[in-house]
């Protein structure tokens, strides 16, 4: 069953998925408004939506203009559907509550312009938002569409798949524990009557499943991740507060965002393309050249976004690690190509040199232990090679001569990349680099390597201490969670297995 989700998951953007999760909460409180299950009518629901996503698109288009800045209009209408499920909806005849629709709209889309340093904006949009207007004209949000228990199984089942297909289960479950504790620890009364409260007449998954997990305002790595989860969910309790100041969900994640701006990069690059050339069958190498060098670890991840006209519903947005060392000057990309790629990819591969990408939102822990002396096995499916291309690189550009084995695995050898990294790295360095094809009706005449995939047997063949190393896996999801199965089945503690996050390879 879990295979089966994280197949179709695979097939659309985290953009594009929160995007669809939204437009059916807001499909599904239409119809229970018709039902009068939900206290709105369909009318106010619809025409509050249609004021919040016409102010917002307008106020994007001038910012854009004003700021010479990439049209996202996915971004836009994520931002405009979230105001429209946690603003109480209005009638047309309701003019008293124009001014927040309309304030709300104007406020969430300009944060992402002004209230932003070096490109990158420092507050959650929506939280920035109606946080501001409560304060500047006495409106609130309600959050409506987290306090209604017909609309609950929406939320919980949608927000679920986001959850995964973003891999922030441990932010999300660190924020709900300590939610729930510090409600049961600071409300007097009965604890389970309170904490049933807090779980079936807030917003508190859908705040954990959307809000929380707003990929630009989260810290870059786990563990400052599961700091933010827990600050947030302490101050998520309405208990909270700091003389007549209470919290309220939207000054929790405020507060959040400030801690996650300190601990996170802080820019987003404009990026000119410098270079792109075939290296391998459907695999191409995209270089950029940064105004100043980017400091980041051997394994991180971007968020690249490239605006473009017709864009499918895989979205302008992709996560790509960084195929680059950070002792090289220039940013590299290795981008695999499959059958009937996606708009992006097509717009991408049109690039010509000058034109530019943007790239920001720099994360990731699938980075090298700082204790040099434990053994490494790099483990890499297909187009998976480019975190170790990054660590390799690195190593030995550094002299850096750690126990480094690599197991790379492709289809055919025309798909083989960055043989000629790896070979300097074991002159270098010493690394061990083991081939292997798992296509065995095209292996070539005089093939040096392995066949077959990576097994068992072919992981004792060439790392018969294997129990005493720590292993790195990257490739497709499925690659991934295969191999870590072997690992677990050859009895390889979990602490020793770190797996690369590829939210998707369209």
């Amino acid at each position: 069953m879990l295979d089966r989700i994280d197949k179709l998951l695979n097939g659309v953007t985290m953009y594009r998925l929160v995007l669809y999760f939204l437009i059916v909460l807001l499909i599904a409180a239409v119809l229970f408004g018709q039902l009068n299950i939900l206290p709105y009518s369909p009318i106010s629901i619809i025409f509050s939506t249609a004021v919040i996503l016409i102010v917002s698109i307008l106020t994007n288009k001038i910012c854009v203009s004003v700021f010479k800045s990439q049209p996202n209009t996915e971004s836009t209408y994520i931002t405009a559907l979230i105001l429209s499920l946690i603003i109480t909806p209005a009638l047309p005849s309701q003019i008293s509550a124009m001014p927040l629709l309309i304030w709300a709209a104007i406020l969430a889309i300009t944060s992402k312009y002004i209230i932003a340093i070096k490109n990158k904006h420092v507050f959650n949009p929506v939280a920035f938002a109606v946080a501001t207007t409560a304060l500047t004209i006495g409106g609130a949000a309600s959050w409506w569409v987290g306090g209604n228990l017909p609309m609950m199984a929406f939320v919980v089942l949608g927000g679920l798949l986001i959850v995964r297909k973003v891999n922030k289960s441990s932010m999300v479950i660190s924020f709900l524990s300590v939610a729930i504790l510090t409600v049961a620890l600071t409300y007097s009364g009965d604890i389970a009557s309170n904490v049933s409260q807090l779980l079936l007449h807030t917003p508190l998954f859908f705040f954990a499943f959307v809000m929380l997990t707003e990929p630009l305002t989260t810290p870059p790595t786990r563990s400052l991740e599961i700091i933010y989860g827990a600050m947030v969910g302490f101050l998520f309790s309405p208990a909270i507060h700091i003389g007549t100041l209470y919290s309220t969900p939207e000054l929790a994640l405020v507060v959040g965002n400030i801690f996650s701006y300190i601990v996170s990069p802080k820019e987003k690059l404009i990026l000119k393309l410098k270079d792109r050339k075939r290296i391998g069958t459907g695999i191409y190498e995209f270089t950029f050249k940064p105004a100043k060098k980017l400091r980041f670890k051997p394994g991180q991840y971007m968020e690249w976004t490239l605006a473009h006209g017709r864009s499918d519903d895989r979205g302008s947005r992709r996560y790509f690690t960084l195929a680059s060392s950070p002792t090289e000057s220039a940013l590299r990309l290795g981008v695999k190509f499959y059958d009937y790629p996606s708009s992006f990819k097509n717009n991408l591969l049109s690039l010509v040199p000058g034109e530019e990408i943007m790239a920001g939102q720099l994360a990731g822990d699938f980075t090298m232990p700082k204790n040099k002396k434990i053994g490494l096995v790099f483990i890499a499916g297909g187009i998976g090679i480019t975190p170790f291309r990054s660590m390799i690189k690195y190593l030995s550009d550094s002299g850096d001569k750690r126990s480094v084995t690599l197991l790379y695995a492709n289809h055919t050898a025309s798909e083989v990349v960055y043989s000629d990294v790896f070979r300097e790295a074991e002159d270098k360095i010493g690394l061990r680099t083991i081939y292997t094809l798992t296509d065995k009706t095209s292996i070539p005449a005089g093939w040096e390597g392995s066949t077959g995939r990576i097994d068992t047997e072919m992981i004792k063949h060439h790392v018969p201490d294997y129990q005493h190393k720590t292993f790195y896996i990257s490739g497709t999801y499925k690659m991934v969670a295969d191999t870590k199965a072997t690992l677990q089945t050859m009895k390889i503690p979990t602490r020793q297995i770190k797996t690369d996050f590829f939210p998707g390879f369209s």
